[in-house]
């Protein structure tokens, strides 16, 4: 399996014209990426409730070979703190990402930065969350009203639901929090912040996530040949574990993003090792 590599998001207008042709309909731009990458990062769901009618949609236009990884809800993670999400979590479920069926990579968790490490409250999240699309499916059921009329709460099938989590504290460098993402088969992901927030080299879990937001500036920054280099060397390492590795590039703001990822991409499709 190859490594998935990605953008965090598509619906950039300083990148109409110029990584999205000239003319280009907004409706088409999914469908554009999906033929230059294999996957996309969905950040809509951070922000607010999705509909299942567009996760459908979204399934429709990439193509058969293509993976979402869905961010999950920042009334989860930034406003109930993880706490209390007896109902925001089902709701969340049921807003959609079950639509995408067997495209349906890792959810992301990313906590704020202001949130410090509390082994309790993150144990008791992490044991809430669910393993498997078929006890997505079963907790989405449990939605309240805010979703009502317009929930998904079905699957095609049952298969492992996987999940990461991004952290912008120093306090989660304790070896405390790695372990208990260990035990739990959750992600750490491994965010490249231009050395703002924490870095975790340890993979806790049968698959690495990676978010790369700059090198020197975060969000804005693009990457050298040397530095994407570098990444591929490990993304082939974590590979040739038999590590899944999820790759996305969140440097958009002076469209280097899909550049860059599409450089590493070429990069890992190149034969023999890095």
């Amino acid at each position: 399996m190859p490594a998935w590599v990605g953008i965090s998001g598509w619906n950039y207008p300083p990148w109409r014209g110029t990584f999205y042709p000239p003319g280009l309909p907004h409706r088409a731009e999914l469908a554009y990426a999906a033929s230059k990458l294999n996957s996309i990062e969905l950040n809509g769901s951070f922000y607010s409730l999705q509909r299942p009618a567009s996760y459908h949609r979204w399934a429709a236009q990439t193509p058969e070979r293509f993976c979402f990884s869905v961010k999950g809800s920042r009334f989860i993670t930034h406003l109930k703190r993880l706490a209390d999400s007896e109902h925001a979590l089902p709701n969340f479920l049921a807003s959609g990402p079950l639509a995408l069926g067997d495209k349906l990579g890792p959810l992301l968790w990313q906590l704020p930065p202001n949130f410090a490490f509390d082994l309790g409250r993150i144990e008791a999240f992490l044991d809430r969350l669910p393993r498997s699309t078929g006890e997505a499916a079963y907790l989405a059921r449990r939605h309240d009203g805010r979703v009502a009329g317009r929930a998904w709460t079905g699957c095609r099938d049952d298969r492992p639901l996987r999940h990461a989590m991004e952290v912008r504290h120093d306090s989660f460098r304790a070896p405390a929090f790695l372990q208990l993402l260990t035990a739990h088969r959750v992600a750490a992901v491994i965010a490249d912040t231009a050395g703002r927030w924490p870095q975790f080299e340890t993979v806790t879990a049968d698959f690495v996530y990676v978010r790369l937001h700059g090198a020197r500036e975060l969000y804005v920054s693009g990457y050298t040949e040397p530095e994407l280099r570098g990444w591929e060397r490990r993304i082939r390492g974590w590979l040739a574990a038999g590590l899944d590795v999820f790759v996305y590039f969140d440097n958009d703001v002076k469209v280097r993003a899909p550049y860059d990822a599409m450089a590493l991409s070429a990069m890992l499709r190149e034969p023999g090792a890095a």
